[in-house]
């Protein structure tokens, strides 16, 4: 039987974060992460704590199984025409279940196929933009790529910026932690003022209020 992918959400929106925030994107949202469960009450035991999405399951917009020539249809059938299509496999950690037939299938459909991964896994080849997001306690496996986009501020002293300025990034961003009750903005201000290495990236999905 053909190898099928477990689909949380698929949709068209823009991207919010990073070097390519602003462009369209079909967003291919992948289920399962080897960092959290997902579940609230496997939280404060899991490697990430701070994760801000829904990975759970198939029930979200156009989520379900899908084999590699359903996904790449999927995708296709969400852009609207014009430009250069671009696609985001994302998670959870879509590495788990992101492999080279699915990629390649993505491109021969025209796609330019971006990946956002904990760097936990290793990157297939083919993928055409790697951002790595990497988080404490969790080993890195991925040692460079386009973006390298980190979570700020996080304790942890493995997970301090300066642990990754000697990695091979084109682009190295400091993000803001979304946390209830605080705003870690003006430090990461500050942090990206002192050490101009880092540029800020700021969720402007949510600040724009779309998915």
């Amino acid at each position: 039987m053909p190898r099928s992918y477990k689909i949380k959400e698929c949709f068209y929106t823009l991207q919010g974060e990073g070097a390519q925030a602003g462009r369209a994107a079909v967003f291919l949202r992948f289920t399962g992460c080897n960092l959290w469960s997902g579940r609230e009450e496997d939280r404060h035991a899991a490697v990430c704590k701070f994760c801000d999405t829904d990975f759970i399951g198939t029930d979200g917009t156009n989520g379900g199984r899908y084999t590699q020539v359903q996904c790449v249809e999927l995708v296709r059938s969400l852009w609207p025409g014009g430009g250069r299509p671009y696609v985001v496999c994302t998670g959870g950690e879509p590495l788990l279940q992101l492999d080279g037939p699915l990629i390649e299938g993505l491109q021969a459909a025209g796609f330019e196929v971006a990946v956002e991964t904990n760097g936990t896994v290793p990157v297939p080849e083919q993928i055409d933009w790697v951002c790595v997001s990497p988080k404490a306690n969790a080993p890195l496996v991925v040692a460079g790529g386009d973006e390298l986009k980190l979570v700020f501020p996080q304790a942890e002293p493995e997970a301090q910026p300066d642990n990754f300025t000697h990695l091979a990034f084109e682009h190295f961003f400091l993000q803001p932690k979304d946390e209830a009750g605080q705003d870690h903005t003006p430090a990461t201000v500050a942090y990206c003022m002192r050490n101009p290495r880092w540029r800020i990236s700021l969720q402007t999905h949510k600040i724009m209020n779309i998915e």
